[in-house]
């Protein structure tokens, strides 16, 4: 092989374990695949699967208690395992660079986000300060960031700005490898876009290979050309996207397409039940067996070799891959999964159970003593800017939009965790004012929320038998039937009840498993309604489906009303009745799930339908790239506050706000002078516009 045909990343049998305080974990287990030059690569699977280890293994970056135990790694043709930490660390910096999941985490708080991309240069390469900073200048011009803002610190920038300076820094030397290991997670859908585009953007330029390390199999679709699905330590199902993706031959595979919702529809979503096996030791069966519905007792016998498939660069790890056409076809039907379906009858929507009217959230801004001493008018960010919503038994209302348009403020000041300061709502036929009134501990236990993140809202010092029971010893509910209601409310959201799990601690349990404990123990004690704050962003598709599904049976079963908070459109339009857009603190479209859906009205709600990943790599979407950022809530514009960004916008859109007139159906309302005007979302061409950015010698 000569030097232009060899891959440039290869990773051969590598195999990673784990030392913790009860054994080894081994992470991978024999995880092979290659890169060439100018490839876009994506490992995708679930949590635990060995995705992010295999790229820490590359990166040099695994944790202490980490150990390679066998396999190599080469980058051009080179083994990095024999490297030095010094000559590792040169390699990382110049040849191969790294976007990491969370940008506040990676940026230093106290420094600026130029300086920061500053300082690398300046180790790496032999320049003056002035040059350094004229390449900081060039590199935040290309990644969409106004260049006189080098000097700001990271707090300043918003979630997905943040994440632009991370592609600035890992971009500065050119490198000839980009490993970016969920970039987009937790970032919604248009910003999400901005990401990608401006990542493939310039790794085109510079002529690079990407290694794309997700869950999001669409985002994979979008922007890889070859893909390896792990799980289990294992590689599944590996070779072309479109191979892979149009026509899986592995049973995993099959059902983490079948699991994501889409906004199309199509069908439901099929979840694969289970939880991703306990690597104590390496699998010596299948490790798919115990989640597979085509299992046999060949596969409990051993894990299956990846081998070649008649397409070309194509290969599975299946016993069963000659069945793969039958597979397909099964594995799309929910009972193939043992998943008991719903008949079908929609719940009728009961009474009203809250409802706002022009509600407010301000926050005031701090003033200088100067400023204060002159009398001058304080300034408000509106979080929440006059929001009128309803909401009904059995009901579910998805509330959408962009990261910073208030619906998680929006959410906390419906749940009275913040105090309005404007409009109004009520609560079961009453007046917020009544339950600050003493009656608090009434409207704690019929409202309830949800938050993002369980293992932040669960005490890590209490098993899952008193964080279920504890809200009934607060609220001195069912006190005399204490077990029977906890082991019920886990039946309820699929738990276990046997004593070892209610033994059980927050760190023991699976993201799914904590998640579903944090609702068992919002519904332990019977309530009304239920605010969902982003409850399924941080987990694996497979256990986002499990959750969706609870939800939309708990409203119809248990004549719950829910309010579902997401930046994830396709969840929304798979578990609501109605959907409503969100956009600076107002309402910008509303109407039921289908009309919202299938003929938006508003050109923000086009935009955010049209940003949401194909996972079908054969169909081609616009890439959704809306200019600018939203604008400062401290500082509105006038009129429409959604024109700043609408190329659609007129003089009369930027002086003057439109109500939230009918949009033609009944109860589908959008605040827009042109509702009537449907169909094409507010985008351009993915690289469009771009004829003028170029990259730095």
């Amino acid at each position: 092989m000569t030097d232009t045909d060899q891959p440039l990343l290869e990773v051969d049998d590598l195999r990673v374990r784990y030392s913790t305080s009860e054994g080894s974990v081994y992470a991978t287990n024999g995880v092979s695949f290659s890169i060439d030059n100018g490839v876009n690569y994506g490992l995708a699977g679930e949590s635990g699967s060995g995705k992010s280890t295999a790229a820490e293994a590359v990166l040099g970056l695994l944790p202490e208690n980490g150990t390679i135990d066998s396999g190599e790694i080469r980058f051009k043709g080179q083994n990095l395992l024999d490297l030095s930490a010094a000559e590792r660390r040169d390699v990382l910096w110049e040849e191969i660079a790294y976007i990491p999941q969370s940008a506040m985490d990676s940026l230093d708080p106290v420094m600026t986000t130029g300086g920061q991309i500053r300082q690398a240069i300046k180790k790496h390469r032999n320049v003056s300060r002035t040059k350094a900073q004229e390449r900081v200048r060039e590199l935040f011009d290309i990644v969409g960031l106004d260049p006189e803002r080098t000097g700001d610190y990271p707090h300043e920038f918003s979630g997905g700005m943040r994440q632009r300076v991370t592609i600035a820094m890992a971009l500065a030397l050119e490198p000839d490898l980009i490993i970016a290991d969920e970039p987009t997670t937790g970032l919604d859908a248009i910003v999400q876009d901005k990401i990608l585009d401006t990542i493939l953007d310039i790794q085109e330029r510079i002529d690079s290979s990407l290694l794309l390390i997700t869950h999001e199999i669409g985002v994979i679709a979008e922007t890889c050309e070859e893909l390896s699905l792990l799980y289990g330590g294992k590689v599944m199902e590996q070779g072309s996207v479109d191979n892979v993706l149009i026509n899986p031959t592995n049973p995993y595979t099959m059902g983490l397409k079948n699991s994501f919702p889409e906004i199309e529809g199509g069908g439901d979503p099929v979840s694969i039940p289970g939880s991703p096996p306990n690597l104590s030791q390496e699998p010596s069966a299948c490790a798919f067996t115990e989640r597979c519905p085509f299992a046999t007792q060949e596969c409990e016998q051993s894990h299956p070799d990846l081998a070649d498939l008649p397409n070309r660069n194509h290969r599975s790890a299946c016993h069963h891959v000659e069945r793969a056409a039958q597979m397909r076809r099964d594995a799309a039907q929910p009972d193939t999964w043992g998943i008991d379906v719903e008949d079908g009858e929609e719940s009728e929507t009961g009474e009203v159970v809250l409802e706002t009217n022009d509600l407010q959230k301000w926050y005031e801004q701090s003033q200088s003593i100067v400023s204060k001493f002159r009398g001058e008018t304080p300034t408000y960010v509106r979080a929440v800017d006059g929001v009128s919503l309803s909401v009904s038994r059995s009901e579910i209302l998805g509330i959408a939009g962009e990261s910073g348009c208030g619906k998680s403020t929006l959410g906390e000041t419906m749940a009275l965790l913040s105090q309005p300061t404007g409009g109004e709502f009520t609560f079961d036929d009453k007046p917020y004012e009544y339950y600050q009134n003493g009656n608090m501990k009434e409207f704690r236990r019929k409202l309830q929320i949800i938050f993002q993140d369980p293992f932040d809202s669960l005490n890590p010092r209490q098993t899952v038998r008193k964080l279920v029971g504890e809200p009934l010893t607060i609220h001195d509910y069912r006190t005399d039937e204490r077990a029977t209601a906890i082991t019920e409310t886990l039946e309820t959201v699929g738990l276990p009840t046997t004593p070892a799990f209610l033994d059980q601690y927050p760190h023991e349990l699976s993201g799914g498993q904590r998640q579903r404990v944090a609702i068992a123990r919002a519904l332990v004690v019977d309530p009304d309604f239920l605010i969902c704050d982003e409850p399924a962003s941080m987990l694996d598709v497979s256990l986002k489906v499990n959750l969706l599904n609870l939800l939309r049976r708990l409203a119809d079963t248990e004549d719950i009303a829910i309010v579902y908070i997401s930046h994830d459109l396709a969840s929304l339009v798979e578990v609501s009745d109605r959907l409503a857009i969100m956009y600076l603190g107002r309402m910008v479209e509303t109407g039921a799930v289908d009309r919202v859906a299938r003929r938006p009205k508003h050109p923000y709600t086009n935009s955010l339908l049209s940003a949401a990943p194909e996972k079908d790599p054969s169909v081609e979407r616009t890439r959704v790239l809306l200019d600018g950022e939203p604008p400062n809530p401290v500082d509105l514009p006038s009129g429409c506050v959604f024109a700043p960004r609408c190329p659609k916008a007129t003089a009369e859109c930027r002086s003057e706000e439109p109500a939230p007139d009918a949009a033609g159906d009944e109860g589908h309302t959008a605040a827009c002078y042109f509702p009537e005007d449907e169909g094409n979302p507010i985008v351009r061409e993915a690289g469009q516009n771009r004829e003028n950015e170029s990259v730095g010698d």
